[in-house]
């Protein structure tokens, strides 16, 4: 439109606008990227329309008014084509963004804020932004023997990842009510991904669990070290016994084993991923996450995490290249929690 107001004032002004008459091919043209068909048809008839009012108005000959003409109707059909296939286009994209939280939501349920005696929260991000989902996979449940959650990573991308996750997920969510040892449910983990997966694939994950009060169990399989925070102090949980990852278990004849961490009043554990820890800026250097988790951490695990967020998002200049999931699992002061308990209902 504002090519077609452009070229009326010039005529108007000093009479010249018959030149400009082929820019008026501009409108439906630019129209087309951004109205509906429709409108490209109305941008098109005003061009016709105006180019038709210079044209008698400056006399000129009815053959290169007809060029003119026909140059403008055969690009406001083409743009009226190209608007109805871009429409498609967002359409069938809007159908699979719902498919995709659909299925996002029944593979990485959402955590709640509180689960048991514990506060918690999550974040993740899918470096496939158009998928919202990714390899990454995560899992926090109450079960007869504690709270148990779990934090992976599996090897490639796409479709294939995204199937391995739900595997993983789907028996650690059974096997973690069913299994009184944390290390009978990373074997039956172990059992059915040697089942099903390559030979070339694993997943890298760490399975945890409370099973009493201020006593963590943690089975580390070839994954990033979580981070144990208490007071203002983060400390790495580095594996004892380094495990290989889920799906590797054949290849090598180290047995996972559970490594009891003191989990006491204000602590908190913060469960992650790689995308995390190998985000880089632009000048290649990693994402400090513990110098991150210090400046950040407050006594609200999803304050504390979204502000993780944004500073990670800041640090690679807002887009993740890899998927990239945290868990804070925090257990409150004795105090706090009567006080949470006593609350009145919302």
């Amino acid at each position: 439109m504002l090519v077609l107001c452009v070229i009326v004032a010039i005529d108007m002004a000093a009479g010249t606008g018959r030149i400009w008459l082929p820019l008026l091919a501009t409108g439906p043209a630019l129209a087309a990227a951004t109205s509906r068909p429709r409108g490209v048809l109305g941008v098109g008839a005003l061009a016709v329309l105006l180019g038709t009012s210079i044209a008698f108005r400056h006399d000129m000959a009815l053959a290169h008014l007809s060029v003119v003409l026909a140059a403008l109707v055969t690009v406001t059909l083409a743009g009226t084509l190209t608007s109805a296939l871009r429409a498609r286009r967002e359409r069938v994209l809007a159908a699979v963004r719902s498919v995709a939280e659909t299925a996002q939501h029944a593979l990485l349920q959402p955590v709640p804020e509180t689960v048991g005696p514990f506060q918690a929260a999550v974040r993740y991000s899918a470096a496939a932004a158009e998928a919202r989902i990714g390899g990454d996979l995560y899992a926090l449940v109450p079960t007869p023997y504690g709270v148990r959650m779990i934090v992976g990573d599996v090897r490639g991308k796409g479709l294939p990842a995204v199937g391995t996750a739900a595997l993983v997920l789907g028996v650690f969510r059974e096997a973690a009510y069913d299994e009184p040892d944390l290390l009978d449910v990373v074997g039956r983990i172990e059992r059915s991904l040697a089942r099903n997966l390559g030979g070339d694939d694993f997943v890298t994950a760490v399975v945890a669990g409370c099973p009493e009060p201020g006593r963590l169990e943690v089975v580390n399989c070839g994954h990033a070290p979580p981070l144990l925070i208490r007071g203002t102090e983060v400390t790495a949980v580095e594996p004892v016994h380094p495990t290989p990852p889920l799906g590797l278990r054949a290849l090598s004849e180290e047995a996972p084993r559970l490594q009891g961490v003191p989990f006491d009043d204000g602590d908190q554990l913060l469960l992650y991923t790689d995308g995390v820890t190998e985000a880089r800026d632009a000048d290649r250097t990693f994402y400090p996450l513990t110098q991150g988790v210090t400046r950040h951490l407050c006594d609200e695990p999803a304050r504390t995490l979204a502000a993780l967020h944004e500073d990670l998002l800041a640090h690679v200049g807002g887009r993740l290249h890899d998927d990239a999931a945290l868990l804070l699992l925090r257990r409150p002061a004795a105090a706090q929690a009567g006080k949470s308990a006593g609350a009145p209902p919302v």
